[in-house]
């Protein structure tokens, strides 16, 4: 396919749908990437602002989801908060535990949203505040994928590996990928319809 074909099948309405789960695709792989290489320089140049706001959200995500074990879930935890632990008895005897590392927090969630929603089209209008209420989501969403790495080990006490590589890593980007599909079916795609109309 030459350019004029690629931009003509990307322009047909009926081609929209896939136009833009390519863009989507696109886009997360492509920050994923650049994310790995900044990584690997260490954040340059704000390598050190960059730590703070790892401690920051870190010590957030701990303390939201101590609240919600302990006051949604009822579930009672013990904590030991300078290693960002959290524990409660399982059912084998033992100690259903999770441990907030740097890697927990939702710094890299945030920025991938932020990285999507700014290049992905739309009207400036609703990016004002669907970009920070993703980030709302994205920070509660995380704190529920604490809550469920620990509790599922309440009776399933070697599911931690399961639960954390698995179940609720898919659940993140799930909640990610509907934000999006939200943001294309009620505001992206109204707004071309509306640029066609005019």
């Amino acid at each position: 396919m030459d350019l004029h074909k690629i931009k003509a099948y990307c322009k047909d309405p009926k081609n929209r749908s896939t136009v833009n789960v390519g863009l989507f695709i696109l886009l997360i792989i492509s920050f994923h990437f650049i994310y790995l290489g900044w990584q690997a320089i260490g954040y340059w140049p704000i390598g050190k602002t960059i730590e703070k706001l790892m401690v920051w959200s870190v010590n957030l995500v701990y303390s939201q989801s101590c609240w919600l074990l302990e006051h949604v879930f009822r579930i009672d935890i013990t904590t030991i908060s300078h290693m960002r632990s959290i524990a409660t008895p399982n059912n084998a005897g033992g100690w259903a535990r999770v441990i907030i590392a740097p890697d927990c927090a939702c710094l890299k969630q945030w920025m991938h949203w932020l990285f999507l929603m700014i290049l992905f089209p739309g009207p400036w209008k609703h990016k004002l505040w669907y970009i920070p209420a993703g980030l709302v989501i994205i920070e509660w969403t995380n704190a529920i994928r604490i809550c469920g790495i620990l509790m599922m080990q309440i009776p399933w006490p070697n599911s931690f590996h399961l639960a954390h590589d698995y179940v609720f890593k898919v659940f993140f980007y799930l909640v990610i990928f509907l934000m999006w599909v939200l943001w294309v079916e009620k505001f992206y795609n109204p707004s071309i319809k509306a640029k066609q109309h005019e």
